[in-house]
């Protein structure tokens, strides 16, 4: 229904005051058993009191566990033409039904420790940890003959795309960076003149040939779980993260990665300068990604949701 409004594809983040609405409307009194993945909203359909809901849950709202940044993304998505003080109510009033919400599933299931922690932290509940799937055979072994490092990426505040823009500079290395994404302008603006080259969006062969040859993938922000590592791995290269969030889930240090510790151009550069791709074996990487199949989450999903309903 929501997705009938022009534009709502676009403008989405403006609609978020009727998406609880909207899902509290889906009528699921037939169902014995529901499965919903929601990073927001799908936690807070509505079942019968006898039915069973196992919810696999990306991430807490972040509007919950990171107001004042979803604030600022909001306002700064329309070049602050929306005043603080329509905006702060309206995410208020969303952070009030989320935490109602969280308490309607039988389960929870994380896709990290990360949201485990977060689930637990913001809604007072436990949860199952199973890493989502990658979509590994999406990627061949690649040669790594590149001459640059590579982000694939939706382009968003949060995702940190900046900080790699800017350590790439200072460390004197090639960055390639596929993706599009709200941030885009702000992007291009600050890699004018650099040693980053933004791509925007790109096809799945197109991002199966570049991460292949990359020297490394980068993961510059805290992601929930991020499967960039995974799919880096199965392309058989390495990948560099911020030692935060869900990388420290899919990175191995020294065999499938580096990290860097602080959260800025200068820790990144450091990394890039030294950082040698012969010392991680092909191998190895895709041995990796392959503990992330969708069929191996498959099975695990199916006896988490029958132990549920046992």
């Amino acid at each position: 229904m929501l997705a009938r409004i022009p534009g709502a594809n676009r403008n989405f983040r403006y609609l978020a005051p009727l998406y609880p609405r909207a899902f509290e409307a889906f009528d699921l009194r037939e169902y014995d058993l529901v499965v919903s993945s929601t990073s927001a909203w799908a936690k807070g359909v509505r079942i019968r009191e006898d039915a069973v809901h196992v919810c696999f849950i990306h991430t807490v709202s972040r509007f919950l566990f990171d107001y004042e940044r979803y604030v600022g993304a909001l306002r700064q998505a329309q070049g602050d033409k929306i005043s603080d003080w329509l905006v702060r109510p309206m995410v208020r009033s969303l952070v009030r039904w989320d935490l109602k919400a969280a308490q309607r599933p039988t389960r929870y299931v994380a896709n990290s420790a990360t949201v485990r922690a977060r689930v637990r932290d913001f809604y007072h509940r436990d949860a199952d940890v199973l890493h989502s799937p990658a979509d590994i055979d999406r990627f061949t072994i690649g040669s790594g003959s590149g001459d640059y490092f590579f982000i694939a990426s939706r382009l968003l505040p949060y995702k940190r795309i900046d900080l790699a823009i800017d350590a790439a500079q200072l460390a004197g290395v090639k960055l390639l960076v596929a993706g599009d994404g709200p941030a885009m302008a702000q992007l291009r603006e600050r890699a004018r003149a650099s040693t980053t080259t933004l791509l925007g969006f790109v096809d799945d062969a197109t991002i199966n040939a570049l991460m292949g040859n990359a020297i490394a993938a980068i993961v510059p922000g805290e992601e929930d779980l991020g499967l960039v590592p995974i799919e880096a791995a199965a392309a058989g290269r390495p990948t560099i993260a911020y030692r935060g969030g869900g990388a420290r889930e899919t990175v191995i240090e020294g065999e499938t990665g580096a990290f860097f510790n602080e959260p800025n151009a200068s820790a990144l550069a450091d990394v890039l300068r030294t950082f040698d791709s012969r010392r991680y074996d092909v191998r190895r990487l895709r041995t990796h990604a392959e503990g992330f199949s969708p069929q191996r989450f498959i099975e695990r999903f199916q006896a988490i949701v029958a132990a549920t309903q046992a």
